[in-house]
């Protein structure tokens, strides 16, 4: 039987595919069974710099076409994402390990961006004020940035370049983009459905790589702008590094994220909700609800329903319709993982639910990256599974006596991107919401993310910059203005 060759991956530079030459490659397993999918070079500077040329020489027509004939082509990459909606769901399970109602999920999320970008020439219009003085006019006008540099993270290969190429690119920009290296494939598809739809050469270039690519995007003099979104210490230093450099920069990092369970909590709603906040996608979500707080006598109960919820959750490849959670990324990731549950072990936790011993329910019988939904109790603050950002199927639950301690409990965290609260009283809702610090809130909802038209606003460690993703706050990423003081 002859064996399958697998695929090296190419840089899409100019409007033409680029063979790595020296380039070091890495496998790129499929998450569910181990097995190479395709072998991704990590390129240097050189390659940054040949894709920074490309786009600076395409991007100033680009910029000229009038608005309402960019966004063109954003209508017709919907119809091209809609026509290939489960071929992009399948890509994402294989290379992400997703189950199929979560890759479905972020099909459906990254449509909404391109749909938000249809907008652009309403998004864009300026601002007149006529005699602000005798005789004198006063306007303000937007302009694109120029050159771009994108960089992604592998738990959303599909939505998170969603945030920001539209946009970008229907504001009259050039694009850099650096996928994951654990997740290309689904960025070459981006690229190619870009320029199905119509988009002209050099205006969106693909760069795989690792953290050299990184900062050659950082530090290149024709990228003007940055987005990243990733880990916190890396988000960090790609704000630090960028704006060095004098870029403009959004940087969405890290989260710990808590949901709030009162006593008056309906459960039918809370549990559910809970459960596909702390599970969905293997708990590889910066969204994910990783610490559950129990004000008073809801603390048995939820951990009771959670616990017996995650009993019945069905773990095995994301390919099968009827898998409830899917792998994690990497067997590193399961390592590093597992180190977390023996910390909340040693530290005095109490473990309800263990992963490490979850049953997999594959009947192939793969070398996949699984581990079970983890659920600890009476954890204390202070423990590390309380605060540091684990990025798996964890979930901490403490336990106090009141909202005003839930909410010290919550602003106590060094993130903030998102919380909830799980209430049937409109006095709780107010007061925690007044209260919390995180930009991103939940109110009977188990992960707050907001529609595209609203911006991605995470607080504190998680998120460096001024300019949110998506919504309004991207467009103005993406947007720089001139006001023009005019007499005649």
């Amino acid at each position: 039987m002859a064996v399958a060759t697998v695929p090296i991956l190419r840089n899409r530079i100019g409007g033409a595919w680029h063979e790595p030459v020296g380039a070091e490659l890495l496998d790129v397993p499929d998450p569910a069974t181990g097995r190479a999918i395709a072998r991704v070079p990590l390129s240097d500077a050189a390659a940054v710099d040949a894709a920074v040329q490309s786009a600076e020489a395409a991007q100033p027509a680009w910029a000229a076409v009038p608005v309402a004939e960019r966004v063109r082509v954003c209508y017709r990459l919907r119809e091209l994402m809609e026509d290939q909606a489960s071929e992009l769901r399948d890509l994402i399970v294989r290379e992400n390990g997703k189950t199929q109602a979560d890759a479905q999920g972020e099909v459906r999320r990254a449509l909404e961006v391109v749909e938000l970008s249809c907008g652009m020439p309403t998004l864009m219009m300026g601002r007149v004020l006529a005699d602000v003085s005798r005789g004198i006019d006063c306007e303000e006008i937007r302009y694109p940035v120029g050159v771009c540099g994108v960089i992604t993270p592998f738990n959303f290969p599909l939505m998170v370049p969603m945030w920001t190429l539209p946009l970008a690119i229907a504001a009259g920009n050039a694009v850099v983009c650096k996928p994951s290296e654990r997740t290309p494939t689904s960025a070459i598809r981006i690229v190619e459905l870009f320029e199905a739809a119509g988009l002209p050469p050099g205006l969106l270039n693909l760069v795989h790589g690792a953290r050299a690519v990184v900062t050659a995007i950082c530090e290149h003099p024709g990228i003007r702008a940055v987005s990243f979104v990733g880990s916190q210490p890396v988000a960090a230093y790609v704000y630090r590094t960028a704006s060095a450099h004098g870029k403009r920069v959004q940087a969405l990092a890290g989260a710990k994220n808590h949901l709030v369970v009162m006593p008056d909590a309906d459960l039918a709603v809370a549990v559910p909700a809970i459960m596909s906040s702390a599970f969905g996608g293997a708990g590889q979500r910066c969204l994910a609800g990783s610490v559950v707080v129990a004000v008073g006598e809801a603390g048995d109960r939820i951990v009771a329903a959670l616990a017996e919820a995650s009993r019945h959750l069905r773990v095995g490849p994301g390919a099968d319709p009827e898998t409830g959670m899917g792998p994690v990324i990497r067997d590193d990731s399961r390592t590093r993982i597992t180190g977390y549950i023996e910390a909340g072990v040693r530290e005095g936790a109490t473990l309800v639910c263990d992963g490490r011993g979850a049953p997999v329910d594959d009947p192939a019988g793969s070398d996949g990256f699984f581990l079970g939904p983890t659920i600890f109790d009476h954890v204390t603050p202070a423990m590390s599974i309380a605060r540091e950002e684990i990025f798996g199927p964890v979930l901490s639950v403490v336990r106090t006596d009141t909202l005003d301690g839930a909410l010290a409990i919550v602003n106590a965290s060094r993130f903030g991107n998102a919380a909830s609260i799980f209430t049937q009283s409109g006095g709780a809702a107010r007061r925690w919401r007044q209260g919390v610090e995180a930009g991103m809130l939940g109110v009977n909802i188990g992960v707050a993310a907001p529609v595209a038209l609203f911006p991605f606003s995470g607080w504190k460690d998680s998120f460096y910059g001024d300019l949110h993703a998506t919504g309004l706050d991207g467009m103005h990423f993406f947007t720089r203005r001139k006001v023009v003081t005019s007499r005649f």
